[in-house]
């Protein structure tokens, strides 16, 4: 990555930027301990293994630290420091990563105070920003050391700053809610209908259903109909929801709302609103006004019918980007009041509140896939070894942050044996993914090459765990596959895990059960107790996380007993079809799902 050779001075314009301090001011942090961004900081210490890594805020005069590991006093109860100590601010002006191997030999910082008063020599930092792509900080790690970077470390700190720029968008976000709470109290005659409205909006991730909900919520009480656009980024109307307060015109408003996909003439108020991005209020309209403005004359017979005498379109903007989303029409007929200031101020409410439900649905959508991609990087691509199958799946709980720790393992030993793990680390974060990553790194590197049977191999495992402090609780099976005269040898050990199954060719299963271990990383054991058995060839094993056989409404057994039953009712299945079978069975809400099916051939 290249960096600039000049001495030149900051650019002071971009950290005083009134709209980029503005954001800083809405994350609500300052120099104190957030839970939070101390964990960002500790992921980033444990993956690049460096001593100092630090979430970077940076104002007009100053760059503070809501989340820091390895810092020494008095920088550590500070948590702040002065521009002249600031290497992050280079980050910021230029909203690109900053990476200096050696940081005494760069012009634009060898005299930055940083480095004999903090230590810092290499520094590798990237951008953390707003929703808007204005940079409010640093996600760095420092090394008190030169050191050369790879790529590899730099494409880890640059998931880790997405995510941890979500986390900032989404206190944004929050801090926008609020603000647009304050707001609607004032507005006491139409706070029932805003807090359910809310409600509503929280109750769902599906931006369609949540727009149909505000059509909804708004007829009658606020108008005679009402219709809520959303646009493409080219401005091209998406989605139109429609309601009517009378049920009768249900099938014409729905019409009209699909007319307005394509409809909408130049002079429609409607483009008009998403171009300016302000509201349009008119009251005294007639059918015929409407005729001028789109380009089908259906609709303006159709809003005849539905009544048409007046109307507020107000803009859905993104909160902190302020693109237009989208609209709100709210129309009366010649029954109803023309609306008011304050009915127009309470259209702008709800439009914001819709923009911040359209938004947090995006950055919900952008994370859950940087934590998926995160997830399935750390899985095992499975390898072709002759005479076994492999099937492997793994899905993320439905609720939270898409990730967690649950994984498989195969790999095959010099020795013509294959190693076959699965485990489950507790929960559903990135943190529980970069342990189980650890975790996995450790089966590898201690397993490959050894003929250990895997009470031994765990048992070593475990002493890793406490004695490099791996702040891991975890399940896991490990087991070791054989081929021999008479079919297979199958060695295994169980930390606390589900029992293997194994369908043997004359359609029996097995439970594998035996006495139970403690977790990984628990309590102190000397040894971990290796089984065996004897598998026919052409038997299927399945190893297995507890995401799949236990659900709120099941015990462990009852799980394990519908998978049995599965696993009899389509043995014949190919492998990749029977993993999907198993997959369509459990009920995956609240937990993981990871498992290794083995065919032995």
């Amino acid at each position: 990555m290249a960096e600039r050779c000049g001495a030149d001075a900051p650019d002071r314009g971009v950290l005083a930027d009134v709209s980029r301090l503005r954001s800083l001011q809405r994350v609500c942090v300052g120099a104190e301990p957030d839970e939070a961004f101390d964990r960002f900081a500790s992921l980033v210490k444990r993956l690049l293994g460096v001593p100092v890594a630090l979430v970077s805020l940076v104002d007009a005069e100053r760059q503070f630290f809501p989340g820091q590991v390895g810092l020494e006093e008095p920088w550590s109860a500070k948590r702040e420091t002065p521009l002249s100590h600031s290497f992050c601010q280079h980050v910021v002006i230029e909203g690109s990563p900053k990476v200096f191997p050696d940081a005494r030999i760069y012009a634009q910082v060898r005299d930055n105070l940083a480095i004999p008063d903090l230590g810092v020599v290499a520094y590798a930092g990237v951008p953390l920003t707003d929703a808007d792509g204005r940079t409010l900080g640093s996600l760095c790690a420092i090394d008190t050391k030169p050191r050369a970077w790879t790529a590899a470390e730099v494409a880890i700190l640059t998931d880790l700053a997405e995510a941890c720029s979500s986390e900032l968008r989404l206190r944004i976000s929050r801090d926008l809610a609020e603000e647009a709470r304050r707001h609607a109290e004032s507005a006491h005659d139409q706070l029932a209908m805003l807090a359910e409205l809310t409600e509503a909006f929280a109750s769902t991730l599906d931006v369609e259903a949540g727009m149909r909900m505000l059509a909804r919520g708004v007829t009658p009480r606020l108008a005679d109909w009402c219709l809520v656009t959303l646009v493409d980024t080219d401005g091209s109307v998406r989605h139109v929801s429609a309601a009517h307060r009378d049920p009768g015109s249900a099938a014409d408003v729905e019409r009209f709302g699909s007319m307005m996909m394509g409809g909408l003439g130049a002079r429609s108020a409607v483009l008009a609103v998403q171009r300016s991005g302000q509201p349009v209020r008119r009251d005294g309209e007639t059918a015929d006004m409407l005729l001028a403005r789109t380009t089908n004359p259906e609709m303006a017979a159709i809003a005849e019918r539905l009544g048409y005498s007046s109307f507020v379109i107000v803009p859905v903007t993104a909160p902190v980007t302020r693109r237009v989303l989208g609209s709100i029409t709210l129309v009366n007929g010649p029954g109803r009041a023309a609306f008011s200031e304050a009915d127009e101020r309470t259209a702008v409410d709800i439009a914001r509140r819709a923009g911040l439900a359209v938004d947090n649905s995006r950055m919900y959508r952008r994370q859950r896939h940087v934590a998926e991609v995160l997830q399935h990087s750390m899985l095992t691509e499975l390898p072709a070894i002759p005479g076994v199958e492999l099937h492997a799946r793994y899905l993320p709980a439905q609720d939270g942050a898409a990730v967690g720790g649950d994984w498989y393992d195969a790999f095959a030993q010099p020795d013509g044996s294959v190693m076959l793990a699965v485990g489950d680390v507790s929960g559903h974060d990135i943190e529980a993914a970069a342990t189980m990553g650890q975790l996995r790194n450790l089966v590898r590197g201690d397993a490959y090459g050894r003929d250990d049977e895997p009470g031994p191999l765990l048992t070593q495992l475990d002493r890793a765990v406490r004695g490099l402090r791996v702040p891991a609780a975890a399940t896991a099976v490990l087991a070791r596959v054989r081929r021999n005269d008479a079919g297979y040898d199958v060695t295994f050990a169980n930390a606390g895990h589900p029992p293997p199954l194994l369908l043997r060719p004359d359609g029996t299963v097995e439970v594998w059960w035996e006495t139970p271990e403690p977790l990984l990383g628990v309590v102190p054991r000397l040894e971990r107790t290796t089984h065996r058995r004897a598998v026919p060839a052409g038997s299927l094993l399945l190893l297995y996380t507890d995401g799949l056989v236990e659900t709120p409404r099941q015990v462990l057994d009852e799980g394990i007993g519908r998978i049995v039953e599965m696993l009899r009712r389509h043995a014949a299945l190919p492998g990749d079809e029977l993993s999907t079978r198993l997959v369509e069975a459990a009920d995956r809400r609240a937990d993981d799902i990871a498992f290794l099916l083995i065919r032995l051939l």
